[in-house]
């Protein structure tokens, strides 16, 4: 079967320890996969290259590509299976792992109390024991259970082997046209997605929707932020120079979690279109990091008490080249020679992820912490998020 044929593919570059990548975004049924011909390291420097990047949390480390001229290209239509069910005989979590966790939350929130930042995000990395970590297989998994999410398996010999499914977009950029969420607030799915949330939530929502609006402004253009009304529920941001439209916040669903979210969109024109700038003002969001940035930033490396790696980074299509034409009509060559050609970016953020490492899967969660967080409550709620990779190992 065709289908078989793919995964046997990425199963040979693995095992010839040749680096790939493969991935299905959201809601469709089209997975590729990027083989690479050699293992050799390529970077990207300033996000002008093309291919597939995966950036980490801190952005002082290297950023790695996969160059589309480097490598060839495969893909299948992806035909949900049947999805596992929760992992009940793993071990969820130690004491000491826990009390660890909760002291690190309440040092976040002393911190907050004390003036240094109005919000961070702490995390925690906990080993898995599993019976299978073959990635191919694991990666099978994740297609079937998380078909909203961006589902990917990366793997470089020199660098490591990384799997998640994302339920967050960093950016995405389509000719002219660039789209990006704000995504925080979390609680378990009971069977309804139309919930009350707290104002802690609504709150720590709120700050990284500030931070995207504000971010925006200075990377791409001067505008003045300002709430409106449109069709959809949707604000609208105008200027001489930039349009942003901002809707309200929403209820969405990933795996068995929801999470409040926010759709940002603007229009760039061609001397504000530089990826670099607007990279370097978004990530890593409050969603993954804090506000103000650099101050959560450096409290998280110093406190959490593990490298975050590539967790909380970034990945994804970079300058992709997409050609359409204007005329479907295949008889129609001479009108088929005028297509539109469009740079495309799709870019993501890296969490409900896990790495295996020496045969180990080790998997990242995370959480919001402001003022009025509750530290065993947050510990929970890794818990919680923690059952969305743990229902792939078995």
């Amino acid at each position: 079967m065709l289908s078989d044929y793919f995964f046997e593919q990425l199963q040979v570059q693995f095992d010839h320890q040749l680096p790939f990548v493969a991935f299905k975004k959201p809601d469709t049924t089209v997975i590729k996969g990027l083989l690479q011909e050699d293992d050799q390291l390529h970077y990207s420097l300033d996000f002008t290259e093309s291919g597939f990047v995966f950036a980490p949390f801190d952005s002082e480390n290297d950023t790695f590509l996969l160059p589309f001229e480097n490598a060839s290209i495969i893909t299948h239509d992806f035909v949900k299976g049947n999805s596992n069910g929760p992992s009940n005989h793993i071990d969820h979590s130690k004491n000491e792992q826990k009390e660890f966790h909760i002291d690190l939350v309440q040092k976040g929130i002393e911190a907050i109390n004390q003036g240094s930042f109005k919000k961070v995000v702490l995390s925690r990395c906990e080993a898995v024991e599993t019976s299978d970590t073959n990635p191919i297989n694991l990666f099978k998994r994740l297609l079937d259970t998380y078909p909203t999410a961006f589902v990917y398996c990366w793997y470089h010999p020199k660098v490591g082997l990384w799997l998640g499914a994302t339920p967050e977009t960093l950016l995405s950029i389509r000719g002219n046209r660039l789209k990006t969420m704000a995504l925080a607030g979390t609680q378990a799915f009971e069977g309804a997605t139309d919930v009350v949330w707290k104002e802690k939530e609504r709150e720590e929502q709120q700050i990284v929707t500030d931070f995207i609006i504000e971010n925006l402004r200075e990377s791409v253009g001067r505008s003045q932020y300002s709430v409106g009304s449109l069709q959809s529920s949707v604000a609208s941001v105008h200027s001489s120079d930039l349009k942003i439209e901002v809707s309200e916040q929403h209820t969405v669903r990933a795996g068995n979690l929801l999470h409040l979210k926010t759709d940002i969109e603007l229009q760039l024109t061609s001397g504000t279109k530089a990826l670099k700038p607007i990279l370097d003002a978004l990530h890593p969001t409050p969603a993954v990091c804090g506000f103000p940035k650099h101050r959560a930033k450096n409290f998280i490396i110093e406190h959490e008490g593990y490298p975050r790696e590539f967790y909380a980074g970034f990945l994804g299509e970079l300058n992709l080249k997409e050609s359409r034409t204007r005329n479907t009509n295949r008889r129609n060559v001479e009108n088929n020679a005028y297509g539109v050609s469009k740079t495309v970016s799709n870019l993501y953020v890296n969490l409900r992820c896990m790495q295996i490492k020496n045969d180990t899967v080790q998997i990242y969660v995370g959480g919001g912490i402001t003022k009025d967080s509750d530290a065993e409550l947050e510990w929970e709620e890794t818990v919680h998020k923690s059952q969305i990779i743990k229902r792939v190992l078995i």
